[in-house]
């Protein structure tokens, strides 16, 4: 087996390091900090950077002004994002591109994604579902409007779509352009509406997340679409799904690795009794659990991007890969911010030093997408479908 990533794949590493190098921690607004949300916009001169560096349209494909890479690029560059606490809608803009280049209508490619390469329009997803807890797909019902024609099924129907229902916690959704809503039809199949904001019968209430971002309380009633921004693929939010929750992972992996290296300097400069901490066996020892429970979160993280990337076969399908890699992913962010506010001693608490905003979007990425006890359910029912010889 070959580990090593590709040359395209490191160069975007180097391209992302150069653009989020420079963002301080201490320059993100802090949830204890401020009242309500911490701003009202997300960080859109990181964004001009990005685009700029041509890292907002690393998997679309040349015809659509991108590079043509896959998860495992996005990834890595997303691992980069979350050790700087980068506030920009990375993950969800790129997601959401990848599912209408690879399932959307020609005309619905056209009006998105060449603006979206260049980071003029901003892309998000509705994935938590009404309360955060049941199927996203189920928290809106689609129809086609009476009359108006049947369609193909394939994403390429005609006449309008009526979408009503509620998605709750949608992020980025006061400042996006569109975002992806699916929902499900009479018939019992998932179709993902391609929303674009504002829009006649959508309405938005203001949440506030862990880390102090706007969230979105999603509200449509009788929202009129017209075919060409339904894809009705069957397994596009499927496909969507995984890549939110992949990269997630991916964020989860480079904040811990970034919380892991502050306890790491810290404990090395503090010391008791004439000694740093950091040479102390108790503190030697929580700090090599926490390695390993990287290590895990990194393993577990790119077999999961290489199996939605390469749709390669396994024992299970690769959404047992993404619900091992979640699992590892919530736990062992968890236990990374909680040791290092341990090892911190009173000094992690302290609102001028930068450990207290990692543990804020530590909590918001362990939840995300489901906390692991819900991936533990999935990998279950998984596991159960397809014994292992």
């Amino acid at each position: 087996m070959d580990f090593t990533f590709t040359e395209e794949q490191q160069a975007a590493v180097e391209a992302a390091k150069a653009v989020f190098g420079p963002v301080a921690p201490d320059s993100v607004p802090s949830p204890a900090l401020t009242p309500g949300a911490v701003a009202d916009d997300f960080d859109r001169a990181l964004w001009s950077r990005l685009a700029d560096a041509d890292l907002l349209s690393l998997l679309l494909a040349a015809e659509h002004g991108g590079a043509g890479l896959d998860a495992i690029a996005l990834c890595l560059v997303l691992r980069e994002s979350a050790k700087a606490l980068a506030r920009v809608p990375l993950l969800e803009h790129t997601a959401t591109a990848v599912a209408v280049q690879t399932y959307g209508s020609d005309e619905l490619k056209e009006q998105i994604l060449p603006r979206a390469a260049r980071g003029e329009l901003v892309l998000t997803a509705a994935s938590a579902g009404r309360t955060g807890h049941d199927p996203a797909q189920l928290a809106v019902s689609a129809r086609r409007d009476t009359g108006t024609g049947t369609g193909t099924g394939t994403g390429t129907g005609t006449g309008t779509w009526i979408l009503d229902g509620t998605q709750t916690g949608v992020s980025w959704a006061h400042n996006a352009d569109h975002i992806a809503v699916p929902a499900h039809t009479p018939q019992g199949r998932t179709v993902i509406a391609v929303l674009p904001h504002p829009h006649e019968g959508l309405s938005l209430a203001e949440q506030i997340s862990t880390t102090g971002e706007r969230l979105g309380e999603l509200h449509l009633d009788s929202v009129h679409l017209a075919a060409h921004q339904i894809i009705e693929t069957d397994e596009a939010w499927d496909r969507l799904h995984q890549l939110l929750t992949t990269g997630t992972c991916a964020l989860a992996l480079g904040l811990g690795e970034r919380v892991l290296r502050m306890t790491g300097d810290y404990t090395s400069k503090r010391e008791q009794f004439g000694y740093p901490v950091a040479t102390f066996q108790a503190v030697a020892v929580q700090a090599a659990d926490r390695y390993i429970d990287l290590r895990a979160m990194e393993a577990t993280l790119w077999q999961a991007a290489w199996r939605i990337s390469t749709q390669a076969g396994g024992a299970l399908p690769a959404a047992g890969d993404i619900a091992v890699a979640k699992i590892w992913a919530s736990e062992g962010v968890r236990r990374v911010v909680q040791t290092a506010q341990h090892l911190h001693g009173g000094f992690g608490a302290d609102t001028d030093y930068p450990l207290h905003r990692y543990h804020a979007w530590a909590k918001q990425l362990e939840l995300s997408l489901g906390p692991a006890a819900a991936h533990e359910e999935t990998l279950g029912d998984l596991l159960a479908a397809h014994p292992l010889g």
